[in-house]
Parts: structure tokens; sequence; C-alpha cells
């Protein structure tokens, strides 16, 4: 699923607005700075991977946009900090904007222009690269389900919440690819509702099998036995395993736990934050509470009443069965597994 791409004739980065989904299928268009802050702000894109790399084609916007003024390093500086501050949980933010800012080591442009072409071509790596990890993700991921599961998910980790083809929802598409009957049964995720719209909608298309389940539903269908494995995708996951998610998977990770079903959490290595000891120093966004009070516009709460609307929880690493990566599934001791799987790709990269 194309929802992302960056238009060469218009320099313009398109979006599809996923705040309309399923109903409608509108474009969100973005030519300056402030279109990507709106954007990643306002939902009309989310999800960690998808995040990191609106962020990096907001980098390309951020040097075209300065131009050939005096002093436009400080100025494209200034930008794309902004770029980076916009939200503060998923790691893919930070990690998208510092992939740009480091490509820039031992070179040194004349021009803001000049940078803008060199930053597009790495903006288009980095999204052919999140494509590529998500397939890898899924291909390894698959051997985990069975002919028949039916598998629970908690918000949207699919092609919607990446560059494309998606982090759990990726695994559970590369099983049927592979010849298995899978179910997915899509939490509805509370209040923006993106198991609702966005998971059912993908999955839809694809012609997989889904049910949409009520958040608080989780644990009687776990009871009835209605769901045999649970993936999840992950907004930043730290040194220890510990995992930032959308609001409600910690709890979905205790009653999986509670009922003996693996838990797994599937992500790039892009949203792991080795600088973040424990999960409990994850910064977690407190987002406006009239995504809580409002359902399409109509005021669902007395006046007056005060909101809880944090965006994302932590689960704790000993709730988590298995971390799919690119780099092979991670079981426990997490912290050390971490360590090693990213210790090896930088001694690739050095080669």
């Amino acid at each position: 699923m194309e929802h992302i791409y960056f238009s060469k004739q218009t320099n313009k980065l398109m979006l599809l607005d996923q705040r309309f989904l399923p109903l409608q299928e509108k474009w969100f268009e973005c030519g300056l700075t402030t279109d990507i802050v709106y954007a990643l702000q306002e939902m009309v894109v989310r999800g960690a991977p998808a995040i990191g790399v609106t962020a990096a084609y907001g980098c390309v916007l951020a040097a075209m946009e300065v131009g050939p003024v005096k002093g436009w390093k400080k100025a494209v500086d200034e930008k794309t900090e902004q770029i980076a501050r916009a939200r503060p949980t998923a790691a893919n933010l930070e990690w998208a904007v510092g992939r740009m800012r480091n490509g820039l080591k031992g070179r040194d442009f004349a021009f803001a222009d000049e940078l803008a072409t060199f930053w597009l071509e790495l903006a288009l790596d980095i999204h052919r690269r999140d494509v590529q990890d998500n397939r890898l993700i899924g291909s390894l991921g698959a051997v985990l389900l069975s002919d028949m599961d039916t598998v629970m998910t908690h918000c949207n980790a699919g092609a919607l919440a990446t560059g494309g083809y998606g982090t759990a929802l990726g695994v559970v598409r590369a099983a049927v690819e592979q010849g298995r009957k899978i179910r997915v049964i899509a939490n509805e995720t509370r209040p923006f509702l993106q198991g609702a719209r966005l998971t059912a909608y993908e999955l839809v298309r694809d012609g997989i099998g889904v049910t949409v389940a009520c958040d608080n539903a989780c644990a009687h269908l776990m009871q009835k036995g209605l769901v045999q494995k649970v993936i999840v995708g992950a907004d930043r996951i730290a040194a220890n395993g510990d995992v930032a998610n959308k609001i409600g998977t910690y709890g979905v990770a205790i009653a999986a736990a509670r009922h003996g079903i693996p838990f797994y959490v599937a992500a790039p290595f892009s949203t792991f934050d080795r600088d973040i000891a424990t999960g409990e120093l994850i910064p977690i966004e407190n987002r406006t509470p009239d995504e809580v009070r409002y359902i399409n516009g109509i005021s669902i709460l007395p006046d007056h009443v005060e909101v809880y609307n944090f965006a994302f929880d932590i689960t704790p690493a000993e709730l988590i069965t298995g971390i799919i990566t690119e780099r092979g599934l991670l079981k426990p001791p997490f912290g050390a597994a971490i360590a090693s799987a990213q210790d090896l790709n930088l001694s690739r990269n050095r080669l």
C-alpha cells in the first residue's frame, strides 16, 4: 500500500490522510516544515516507522524551503529540530532526523538546494529500507504462526504505520502468503480507533479475515479460547526490552500472560533506543482531551469532566515472549539479545 510518496515534479510529500479512513481516501500535501509538523501532531500519519519515513522527507522539504539565503545551514538545523520534536514517544522520529544529519558527515554543501538533492536520495533509501525490513520481519515472524491461528493485535501496525507492508500485520501477511489460513482480531483501540478504522481497512483490502473487538473484550476473548497469538508493534523499545506501544497494550499483555498466550512484538531496529535503560524513562505523550470528549464532533461527556488521554503505555519485558526484528527473533533476556543484535549490525557496517 503506497500511502507516503514524494513527488519530484511538485517537490511535495503526499500522505494518505489517516484521519478520514476508511470512509474517505484523501491525500494531504506537505510542502513546508509546518505541514510536516502538523501532519505528525494531528495524526495525518502515525505509527513509529511511518513517522520516521515522513520525518526524513520533512528534512528534504526543510532544505528546499530555506533556499539560497545567508545562514541557511542554521535555518535548516532549526527546521529539522522542529520536526524531531513534533512528538515525544516514537523513537523513529529522532532516529530518522539523526540519520539525515549524520549523512552530512564529511560533506559540505554550498547551497541548500544541493543539500536537498542529497537528502532526497537518502530519504528515499530510508523509505525503501523500511519496506525491506518490514518484509524481512514478516518472513522471520511468519514461522511463529500455525495454520488456522487467530492473532489478536492492538492498534495498527500495518502498511499504514510503516513505509509499507507492516510489522505486526507484516507477520500475518507473510504467513498468509506462505499458504496458512490466519484470522485477525483487531482491537478497536480507543480513542483514535486505529484498529477498527485502519487495521480492519488494510486486512479487508488484502482479503484476510478480520473481526473487530472492543478493547475491553480482550480478556474475555482469550478466556473463551478465541486467541492463539498476540502480535503488536512498538513505538520505542528500551535497552532492557520494555516496550512503549499504543495505550492498552500493557493490559493485553497481562491478559495474554494470564491465559498462557504467546505475546510478540514486531519492530525494526530503528524503534530500539539503547540510550534508555528501561521503559520507565520513555516519554509518554499526553494528547488533547478532545480526542476522548468528542466523536465526530459530538460531545459524549458531561461538561467539565476531566480526561486522561495518554497515547501510549509500557509493557514490561517479562510479559513479552519475543521481539521479531529484521535481524531475527529476540528472546529473553532481552538486554543481552538487543545488545548482541545491534553490535553485530555495527560490525557488519564497518566491513
